[in-house]
């Protein structure tokens, strides 16, 4: 099973609430719900109930000590660097002169309506 996905299943299963364990995670709402949906079909059963507020299944409640333990024997994930804003692309040339409302350019033909 992928590590991400079980992060993301335990983060929900702490939480019962999708959008606070989205914002723990600091992943969109979306992605949240595709992972879960993903590890459900992964495992074949479903693992939360959403009527009625978000609830463990049966399934789910025998998984979270599993996915608990197989988190911690897994090394930390690796932090992305993070990138720097890019170079600031100076002006190569003059560039075109401002040109005057009306007046047609020189080199081309005044369009008709």
């Amino acid at each position: 099973m992928n590590i991400t996905l079980l992060r993301r299943f335990v983060a929900v299963a702490e939480e019962l609430h999708f959008p606070r364990a989205a914002d723990s995670l600091g992943i969109p709402l979306a992605s949240l719900y595709s992972s879960i949906e993903k590890l459900e079909t992964e495992l074949g059963h479903p693992l939360f109930t959403r009527q009625g507020g978000t609830r463990l299944t049966e399934f789910g409640i025998a998984l979270l000590p599993e996915a608990r333990e197989e988190i911690a024997a897994a090394p930390p994930p690796v932090e992305k660097p993070v990138k720097a804003g890019g170079k600031a692309k100076a002006s190569k040339g003059k560039g075109r002169a401002p040109i005057v409302k009306g007046q047609p350019k020189p080199y081309k033909k005044r369009q008709g309506r």
